[in-house]
């Protein structure tokens, strides 16, 4: 755990939502502090597994309500949509078209850079389980897959705690 000035320096982001407006702000959020000297854990549960989800992610699952629900929820880090004026889809290709423009890294670049700043990306044991998704399923970068205890054990050791939703 590092400290600074004597205060934990320690952030940790649930990231509940798949869309990329909100991943983005987590990711930001995330490097900028993991850049600053913070310890970074980020906590993907439910349509934030969506972000961290291989490209092309596979549609299975042990029945038939899973497999419907990851034939409609695909996921995967560039099929993000958005959470307003997603405009069937042109919304995100028009977000990704103008932050390209301004140099703002896409969500693989900032995964990417996530991992080299030694943010812990991990995925929800729970939401997993119910969506039919395994770790095989999510991109190299994710550390570990645990459960709400264990996140909880995390937060309760940092100086600040963020619930992007």
């Amino acid at each position: 755990m590092s400290e600074k000035n004597g205060k934990n320096n320690k952030l940790t982001l649930i990231v509940f939502s798949g869309d990329i407006d909100k991943v983005h702000a987590a990711f930001t959020l995330a490097t900028t502090s993991a850049s600053m000297g913070s310890d970074v854990t980020m906590f993907f549960t439910f349509w934030g597994l969506n972000a961290i989800k291989k490209n092309p992610p596979r549609i299975k699952g042990k029945g038939f309500m899973q497999i419907a629900l990851n034939f409609v929820n695909r996921g995967g880090a560039n099929r993000l949509s958005m959470s307003k004026f997603n405009m069937a889809g042109a919304g995100p290709a028009m977000l990704k078209k103008m932050m390209n423009q301004n140099k703002i890294p896409s969500t693989e670049e900032f995964i990417q850079m996530a991992h080299e700043l030694k943010v812990k990306m991990v995925g929800c044991e729970q939401s997993m389980q119910v969506m039919g998704i395994n770790k095989e399923d999510l991109v190299d970068e994710v550390s570990e897959i645990i459960g709400a205890v264990t996140y909880l054990s995390e937060a309760n050791e940092a100086s600040t705690n963020l619930f992007i939703s």
